[in-house]
């Protein structure tokens, strides 16, 4: 048996909600759903049962419009009957129709098409060590707490001066986590907690108006901006963002704020895929092992990070998982696998299995970063006579086949190294291999997203204006 430890309701838990932070039951559960499909006449099982609660609060000039509540657990079951697998859920918890729900699972994958990659993961590959990542707040904010952030957020964010009024604010707190048995003996689970404050401001009125935000998330309260800050840099993000002009179309450097720079991190982590490789529907599907970007480019997934927004010690498969550099020195080293694509591709899981209780795994990443540069911000934009810094990202204009490059885009215009007036409406177009040459990133990393990167600054992209 290989087991980590198991949430429970000790008692220096100071929410009146301790509960909803003992898994036993759910573990219980878990383990008689795979027991009963080996009865059944399954050859091999694994169950999860997914933990969601969570609770908002939204206020509008200093008045709460909405405040929502949802808590619930999940159950699933995979079962194999040779190559033959089905998935089965249910949000029934009780208990009281296992069997049933095995017989169900295992007559379904009776009748399911044989397919050589499914199976669970080799026992050698299964975690055993699982280190505390202090993933969860022992303290749950009431929803006085909740609503006081989001007010006072809104309301720095009307302080400051040529802010119109507030499209609204918000504050939110939320546990989710996982149990993991399998029929090879494994068993894992882990909660974590997430809280977060937002807020919306807008300048101008009628046709005329802009609007910005600022947000914090964290997994534990005191890892939180505060609401002041918040509100405050979402004021001043929005004052800027007045009277915005257009430009003419052109092709000129342009420089992405930590804001939208993590997506471009997300573009080339999702090319990485290996559902994607494996399907033939990445244009990355021919780069492993080669030179993608400079030298001093390194993208990290680090799932073992303290106190990381997607931080865990196993995957969904209870392999174990480490800290990986997707990018090294500029080469792609890797696809992101879980048991099933590594099989077909020929190699060996990299830890990366995601799973609904309805679904059958699939490969995605956890705290993604790219490493932080040597210059400044200021330094990377000083020597462009015109340019363009993007803090806005509009659409979904990539193609993962082609590599093909663009999006609707707001921001500032660059004259002679200094952002200059405000710039909306227009399209940024590329295409990702000659993004990725080109990437230089600044000094100012900092780990507020589930995707990090700092500043960036890319050549040559094709600016579609008026």
């Amino acid at each position: 048996m290989i087991s980590s430890p198991i949430a429970s309701s000790p008692a220096s838990l100071k929410s009146a909600n301790a509960d909803l932070f003992d898994q036993s039951a759910l573990s219980t559960l878990a383990h008689r759903l795979v027991e009963a499909a080996k009865r059944a006449g399954a050859d091999a099982a694994d169950a999860v049962a997914v933990r969601g609660v969570s609770h908002g609060v939204e206020v509008r000039d200093g008045k709460v419009e909405a405040s929502e509540r949802s808590e619930g657990d999940d159950v699933g079951l995979r079962v194999f009957v040779g190559k033959r697998q089905a998935v089965i859920s249910t949000n029934d918890v009780s208990g009281d129709n296992v069997a049933q729900l095995a017989e169900r699972a295992v007559a379904m994958a009776r009748v399911a098409p044989d397919d050589q990659y499914v199976g669970l993961a080799d026992i050698e590959l299964l975690a055993r060590d699982f280190p505390q990542l202090d993933l969860l707040d022992p303290v749950t904010p009431s929803v006085k707490e909740l609503e006081r952030r989001a007010v006072e957020a809104e309301q720095a964010a009307l302080a400051v001066k040529g802010v119109t009024k507030s499209s609204g604010a918000s504050a939110s707190t939320g546990i989710g986590g996982m149990v993991l048995v399998t029929s090879t003996g494994f068993q894992g689970a882990y909660l974590r907690s997430s809280q977060s404050i937002s807020v919306t401001a807008i300048v101008g009125d009628g046709t005329n108006m802009e609007r910005d935000y600022a947000y914090t998330s964290a997994p534990h309260a005191s890892d939180l901006d505060s609401p002041a800050e918040i509100g405050k840099l979402a004021g001043e993000r929005t004052v800027a963002r007045a009277n915005p002009r257009k430009v003419a179309s052109c092709k000129v450097p342009v420089i992405f704020d930590p804001r939208v720079s993590n997506t471009l991190v997300g573009h080339i982590v999702g090319a990485a895929n290996g559902a994607s490789i494996a399907r033939k529907t990445s244009f990355l599907k021919d780069s492993l092992g080669k030179q993608l970007f400079n030298k001093n480019i390194r993208i990290i997934d680090d799932p073992l990070r303290v106190r990381g927004l997607r931080s865990q010690s196993f995957d969904a498969e209870g392999v174990a998982v480490r800290k990986t550099a997707i990018i090294d020195g500029g080469v792609l080293t890797t696809w992101l696998l879980d048991c099933a694509t590594a099989r077909e591709l020929g190699m060996t899981t990299t830890g990366h299995a995601h799973r609904g209780v309805s679904s059958s795994p699939s490969p995605g990443a956890y705290n993604l970063h790219m490493e932080a540069g040597e210059p400044t911000p200021a330094e990377l934009i000083a020597d462009i006579k015109e340019g363009f810094y993007v803090t806005d990202l509009i659409g979904s204009g990539v193609n993962g086949v082609t590599g093909d490059y663009s999006r609707g885009a707001g921001g500032f215009w660059i004259e002679n190294g200094q952002l200059t007036y405000a710039v909306s409406e227009i399209t940024i177009a590329g295409h990702l291999f000659e993004i990725f040459k080109s990437m230089q990133p600044a000094n100012d990393l900092s780990f507020r997203y589930g995707v990090n990167a700092p500043t960036i600054r890319v050549e040559g992209l094709t600016i579609a204006g008026r």
